[in-house]
């Protein structure tokens, strides 16, 4: 019996560690085979590699700055080149600087909102014309909680994954119809080096009394790229905390 998503191929950004390396993982165990971006830390990166190859999967590793149209371009063509037109899109890089209110930038507004939201548009945008011309495609944005009650690391961070959540609304209206999905997920407090390195994110905050693990995040990832009928939703991976 073939698993769910054979011979598909998944871009996961940001997918060296964390939330990203157990989307790329479930993806691969689901039968993607996976491109898995990264920014700093390779060894982590060639490790999920490791990982996947084990998984009877392919797998490349690509260094690429997605918040940067020139990398992105390079990061597509490669997977493109190597792996074939990328199917499933993950968007999940981004970064989270815990700031008061009065010590935040406009450099660390810029920083985040390239980070966290322009890249998300430029994958998407670089991915989207082969998924038009082949009719399938599974676009997921991993936005947070903050998008929802601003969260626990500032307003430039919120207002990033709340961008996170318009651009996933219009992409999902301008392609229902030619077999193309969009989907985000909002996460709070799971259990990573992002939330365990910030003060101000305890598990007393989460009504069921603990920080989320991250494959109950790559699971809904799984979910929602085997599903052709979901879109345009926000699915809340968040012990509890923000009912919608």
């Amino acid at each position: 019996m073939s698993q769910p998503l054979t011979d598909r191929v998944a871009l996961v950004t940001g997918a060296s560690r964390g939330i990203g390396r157990a989307v790329a993982i479930a993806l691969a165990e689901a039968g993607a085979d996976i491109s898995i971006d990264y920014r700093t830390n390779g060894d982590a990166a060639r490790e999920v590699e490791r990982v996947i190859g084990k998984l009877g999967r392919r797998a490349i590793v690509v260094d690429a700055d997605v918040a940067l149209a020139n990398d992105v371009e390079r990061l597509v063509r490669t997977t493109n080149e190597r792996l074939g037109p990328i199917d499933i899109l993950v968007n999940n890089a981004g970064i989270a600087r815990p700031q008061k209110l009065d010590e935040i930038t406009e450099q660390d507004w810029d920083e985040l909102i390239a980070v966290n939201l322009k890249s998300c548009f430029l994958v998407t945008q670089a991915v989207v014309p082969e998924m038009r011309a082949r009719r399938w495609g599974r676009i997921v944005n991993i936005s947070s909680v903050a998008a929802h009650l601003g969260g626990v690391v500032g307003p430039h961070y919120a207002a990033s994954k709340a961008g996170m959540l318009g651009l996933t609304h219009y992409y999902a209206a301008a392609l229902a119809g030619e077999g193309i999905t969009a989907n985000a997920i909002s996460p709070a407090l799971i259990d990573t080096d992002m939330v365990r390195g910030n003060l101000n994110a305890t598990p007393a905050r989460i009504p069921v009394g603990r920080f989320g693990e991250v494959d109950e995040v790559a699971s809904v990832v799984v979910m929602l790229a085997t599903n052709a009928y979901i879109t345009g939703q926000t699915i809340h991976v968040n012990g509890g905390w923000y009912m919608s």
